[in-house]
């Protein structure tokens, strides 16, 4: 089928822990989006447990896809492409969304895409109806992720950094089971910082080489372990300051290397995406920087940062226009494979 006849596009994700199914219309505009998270089940182990994830997803997938045909008010019938997300990610939660897909569109003739995840957060902001032009420095920040990529089109993405140890959402989920605040940890450790002063502990900042976009984060979470453990056993710990300077740790060094890799690549736009892209305080750095540089920022709201379905849909009809269908004897992926 022509890309130019494409009335719908229907979308699975379930690469992590959350199942989520969207809708598109052919210009790209949200007809549905309907996610299931797992938050409730994975708090009390501090985080993904890739087996019960998979098993939800499972029970789930059906009747979040139901609920999304229904919030679009369409059927299968009216769809004309469906993607889903084909890695990188957990492989049995892969599994479960990419063979549920994939044997929709068999059953039903229906061309399918496979997507790749971080395809999806790095076109995420086209969801929006303010969008950028190419080329663009993209910073996708998550629980599995954190990487810098140049831009150019909607399908060419170069990758010139990325995480050489923990991601960033990895790491404020870890330094929050450390403080016991709970499961995401993201969230909590930022409305924790909120209260505290991000200048009252000097937690270290990796660099790496003067020439690397590549992060390392393992540093500051044990450099958290150490200060705690170092704290007097009978005076309560600061949470506040400790939350406001790892987290101000890890922005700088997020935050400056993406306006340098936009400097180093004469790039004047920054697009962030990932579940982590929601802190404000990481928005409100970036944005400071890029006022200094001469640059614009674009930012997807929260619901299209976090892994969600509807990023799938775009970055899969956009490969499909380029690409045409995905066979159907291609398999998921466990890495990711862009750049």
């Amino acid at each position: 089928m022509p890309p130019s006849s494409i009335r719908h596009i229907l979308g699975v994700e379930s690469s992590c822990d959350d199942t989520a199914v969207a809708v598109l219309r052919g210009d790209g505009r949200v007809l549905a989006g309907v996610i299931n998270s797992q938050h409730d089940i994975h708090a009390r182990f501090g985080g993904v447990v890739p087996e019960l994830a998979s098993r939800r997803h499972i029970e789930n997938i059906v009747p979040i896809y139901q609920a999304a045909l229904t919030e679009a008010d369409i059927s299968l019938d009216d769809i004309d492409l469906i993607a889903a997300t084909q890695g990188p990610g957990l492989v049995g939660s892969l599994l479960v969304g990419y063979n549920f897909a994939r044997s929709l569109a068999m059953a039903k003739g229906i061309p399918f895409v496979g997507a790749d995840h971080m395809s999806g957060h790095i076109l995420s902001v086209f969801l929006e109806e303010e969008k950028p032009e190419f080329p663009y420095i993209a910073l996708i920040v998550s629980g599995g992720t954190s990487s810098i990529f140049l831009v150019t089109s909607d399908c060419d993405f170069q990758r010139l950094g990325r995480t050489r140890d923990d991601a960033a959402g990895e790491a404020f989920d870890k330094v929050a089971k450390l403080l016991h605040l709970g499961y995401p940890g993201g969230p909590r450790v930022a409305k924790m910082a909120e209260e505290g002063d991000g200048a009252a502990i000097s937690f270290p900042r990796a660099w790496l080489s003067d020439d690397s976009f590549d992060f390392s984060f393992s540093g500051v979470k044990t450099a958290v372990l150490q200060y705690c453990r170092a704290w007097p056993a009978d005076q309560p710990l600061p949470l506040a300051n400790i939350c406001a300077s790892f987290q101000e740790a890890m922005i700088e060094v997020l935050a400056s290397k993406t306006a340098r890799a936009a400097h180093v690549h004469g790039v004047r736009t920054v697009v962030l995406g990932g579940g982590v892209s929601a802190n404000l305080a990481l928005r409100r750095k970036m944005l400071e920087l890029c006022r200094e540089n001469d640059l614009r920022l674009y930012c997807p709201r929260p619901e299209h940062s976090a892994d969600n379905a509807a990023m799938i849909a775009y970055a899969g009809w956009r490969k499909y226009a380029r690409h045409g269908p995905t066979p159907f004897s291609e398999d998921i992926y466990s890495r990711c494979r862009l750049g």
